[in-house]
């Protein structure tokens, strides 16, 4: 269970980012697909991760630190709020230098144990999507999981939300504005963090 957060600081690149003392948890998506607002709700905090109707706002890779605790033992983690992919009104060169970045950082940051892939529920094929999940597979570790979490469910009726829990098997179905999912995707992010 998450009982606390906080920001600890914003990088461009894996050089700059801090060494790590906990196992970490990376957020990435498309952009707008609800990085920020997922983060906030998990940790029970409206505004610690800024969020924005603006697509590409987040442009570093952010830090949080998350206080846990499970049956009684204390322990942390690191959330990372990543820069979103398709990236909006920004020049071809800063899109390349953030590829750069973003790239290195998935494939050298050793303590990400856990990578959840948002995914907007009411677009569930989209090219981007694919080409991330696909990405993911060919960096993936042994000790890495993905998590394939499908956001703003609450605009969804009962059979659209059917067909992607039959389409999609692993799939977490989440909302942050009416909380749906986020109890069983916040158990499940601890549990598989941890090596569970």
């Amino acid at each position: 269970m998450i009982y606390r957060a906080k920001f600890l600081s914003s990088f461009e690149c894996i050089s700059d980012a801090m060494p790590s003392n906990f196992s970490e948890v990376a957020f990435l998506g498309r952009s707008n697909v609800g990085k920020s607002s997922l983060i906030n709700a998990l940790c029970k905090q409206k505004n610690l991760a800024k969020s924005s109707s603006t697509p590409g706002k987040t442009q570093l890779i952010n830090f949080f630190e998350v206080f846990c605790n499970k049956e009684k033992e204390k322990f942390n983690i690191y959330f990372i709020d990543l820069p979103g992919f398709g990236y909006a009104k920004v020049s071809k060169k800063t899109k390349e230098v953030w590829s750069k970045n973003l790239n290195e950082f998935l494939r050298l940051r050793t303590s990400i144990k856990l990578f959840i892939l948002l995914i907007d529920s009411r677009h569930t094929n989209l090219e981007i999507d694919l080409n991330v999940s696909q990405y993911l597979q060919t960096i993936l570790r042994n000790d890495q999981k993905i998590l394939r979490v499908f956001t703003k469910s609450d605009k969804l009726n009962q059979s659209q939300k059917s067909k992607i829990k039959v389409n999609f098997k692993d799939a977490y179905l989440v909302s942050s504005a009416n909380k749906e999912g986020l109890a069983e995707l916040e158990k499940d992010i601890i549990l598989k963090t941890l090596g569970f």
